[in-house]
């Protein structure tokens, strides 16, 4: 795995910097942690040491232990300068919290701890996540520093919207969820092959809405947790994402392109224009069924004669399935209230997918808003059950599946076979 080096500057959102440098860990990268003077006043080093299993350093003067290795690396012989080794060694640089003060020192190349210190060295991928108050994010000299930092190939992450650290305040500046850090970091990382090089996938997700009048809809229960797992499985494996979600409030993953929609229409006309780009479609996404065939223009009041009448709205993946080229996987869902596979084979064959991945929403333990889930992946000759798990662990399942059925060949239900692609 990679080599992540964290800076950690002074700023109430600092304790958020070991949640990060936890899940790096955890997914098997080797973290070393730099703070500064300011940063020590709101974590303590001793707590980065005992997650990442390395010492922190502080001043650009310090003796590092490890000799610019990483954890789970030999300690080198010789005693190299701190500052420049681990700059040297690290597959990315991350600064978070990037505090205004530290964001003008990088600006302007100051070298006075390990932290700017080591970023001046660094030739790797940098990374600098901004959280203070909105207003000192707002000013004029911090934006220009970040302007500068961008121009200069630096990654800027932009921080979140909501409540400050000054009671009763709220803006933008918190310091974004550090599972999305680190899937920012991971995207920057330099790789080597992965299985869908050179692959443009196609991912839906969520639910559409219909609406009744200006304020009511016809909708589902639909997350869209399903296909945001999808697409982040499908960048780590390589391909260039676009993930059309309908009326998701979940953040895309990092690297990915994103198409908010909200009807069943939408949905369609997205897809549709999408659809010749992609190689691989997941169609994750639930669209309405119905539709009402008129919308009250307004409010409807609660003293309102309401007849509502529905209409039928367009089976999208039928429509694209009839249009597509040898080389496109497609791969469609089914909601069942229990394990109805011979249902879910039928709807395979009736739209004209390659694969059909069957819910049971009758466990109300998975699916829907849930973070787990367990599915049946069915193709024309064989199924296989997952078992409960999270998302993201049954969208790597999925993928596995979809790499299979393209590496093999298997016959298509359009088709009637299609060759390796």
């Amino acid at each position: 795995m990679a080599r992540i080096l964290l800076g950690v500057s002074g700023g109430i959102a600092a304790y958020k910097a070991l949640e990060f440098a936890r899940l790096a860990t955890k997914a098997g990268h080797g973290v070393r942690v730099l703070m500064t003077e300011g940063a020590t006043h709101f974590v303590g080093t001793p707590s980065f040491e005992g997650i990442v299993g390395a010492p922190v350093l502080t001043s650009e003067f310090e003796r590092d232990p490890m000799r610019g290795a990483f954890p789970g690396e030999p300690i080198p012989e010789h005693d190299p300068i701190g500052h420049l080794e681990l700059a040297t060694n690290c597959d990315a640089y991350l600064i978070a919290p990037a505090s205004a003060n530290t964001l003008a020192k990088l600006t302007g190349g100051a070298a006075d701890s390990m932290v700017t210190t080591s970023f001046l060295a660094c030739t790797a991928p940098r990374l600098v996540a901004p959280a203070m108050n909105d207003r000192m994010l707002s000013a004029a000299a911090t934006q220009e520093n970040l302007a500068t930092l961008r121009e200069r190939g630096v990654t800027v992450i932009e921080p979140d919207e909501g409540a400050l650290a000054s009671r009763g305040e709220h803006g933008k500046g918190r310091l974004p969820d550090p599972a999305r850090l680190l899937a920012l970091v991971e995207a920057e990382l330099p790789t080597g092959h992965r299985p869908w090089d050179g692959l443009r996938a196609l991912v839906t997700a969520g639910g559409t809405r219909e609406p009744v009048d200006s304020v009511r809809y016809l909708g589902n229960r639909s997350s869209g947790r399903m296909g945001i797992a999808l697409a982040a499985a499908a960048q780590r494996c390589g391909a260039e994402v676009t993930l059309i979600a309908a009326n998701v409030s979940l953040p895309e993953p990092a690297g990915v392109h994103r198409i908010d929609v909200e009807t069943t229409a939408d949905l369609a006309a997205s897809t549709r224009a999408e659809f010749p780009n992609a190689h691989v479609l997941l169609m994750a996404a639930a669209p309405a069924d119905f539709r009402p065939n008129e919308a009250a223009v307004g409010k409807l009041t609660r003293d309102s004669s309401l007849d509502l009448h529905l209409e039928p709205t367009e089976d999208i993946l039928a429509s694209l399935t009839a249009t597509r080229r040898d080389d496109q996987t497609v791969v469609a869902f089914a909601a069942e209230a229990g394990d109805n596979v011979e249902r879910a084979r039928e709807k395979l064959a009736r739209k004209g997918a390659d694969l059909i991945v069957l819910n049971d929403i009758s466990n109300t333990q998975i699916g829907f808003e849930s973070t787990e889930n367990a599915v049946t992946i069915i193709d024309a000759a064989t199924e296989q059950h997952v078992p409960q798990a999270s998302k993201d662990l049954v969208a790597d399942a999925i993928l596995d599946q979809v790499s299979s059925l393209r590496e093999e060949g298997r016959q298509s239900p359009r088709t009637g076979g299609y060759s390796k692609r």
